[in-house]
């Protein structure tokens, strides 16, 4: 419904806050890139794991103020940046971001995956001028994914071009959406590459080679 679409919308400009904003943050000690909701997301050595907690809380009281409904602050609230990597200088990076349903009080079926995911282009709309839209969907195991792909420059910062795709599902325990902020195909690479295990599933890559043959409604 609207209101959960508004609450996925102000969660994904979360996520490109922060990932716009962790592109030029000091990277810390690697962490573990698994969560308690269910999945992991494997990603090379090389790559260097930022802490997003201590910006986490301003960015979320920021889109608060915006909220319509109660039901959006919720998913304000409830939203959680899981991973945040980067690699190079300038630096592509890389977001996981969750929804766990038990915070969020609703639970999602595969009905409800596009609009979910769309949220993720109204997002990309407010951080980016973006070109060239590309849409997919496909499975892994018993998981739907939607997948988009845009050629985005920063709004403030025209110079800063990526390629930017991202990529949801849904898992039993809530929502979960991958997204990279790509300089290079060797970025882009790694982000679809990475292993991931959804709810016990193990697959050998995010992103298929096929991903965007069949196309997803935009």
């Amino acid at each position: 419904d609207r209101g959960r679409l508004r609450a996925m919308k102000a969660s994904f400009t979360i996520l490109l806050l922060a990932a716009v904003s962790w592109a030029q943050t000091p990277a810390v000690t690697p962490v573990p890139h698994a969560s308690p909701l269910g999945y992991s997301y494997s990603l090379p050595s090389d790559w260097e794991v930022v802490d997003p907690h201590p910006m986490e809380p301003l960015m979320k009281q920021e889109q608060a103020k915006t909220a319509e409904s109660p039901e959006e602050k919720k998913g304000i609230e409830c939203v959680q940046l899981t991973l945040t990597a980067r690699k190079g200088s300038p630096a592509s990076v890389i977001v996981v971001v969750e929804l766990p349903y038990s915070c969020f009080g609703q639970t999602m079926s595969e009905k409800d995956l596009p609009g979910f995911a769309m949220g993720a282009s109204d997002g990309l709309k407010k951080s980016f001028n973006i070109t060239d839209p590309q849409y997919g969907a496909y499975t892994l195991g018993k998981h739907s994914f939607w997948i988009e792909r845009v050629q985005g420059a920063v709004i403030d910062h025209p110079e800063a071009a990526y390629t930017v795709e991202i990529a949801c599902t849904l898992l039993k325990d809530g929502a979960v959406c991958w997204m990279a902020m790509a300089k290079d195909t060797d970025a882009l690479e790694a982000f679809e590459q990475g292993a991931v295990k959804l709810d016990g599933e193990a697959e050998p890559a995010l992103v298929p080679a096929h991903a965007f043959e069949k196309k997803a409604t935009p």
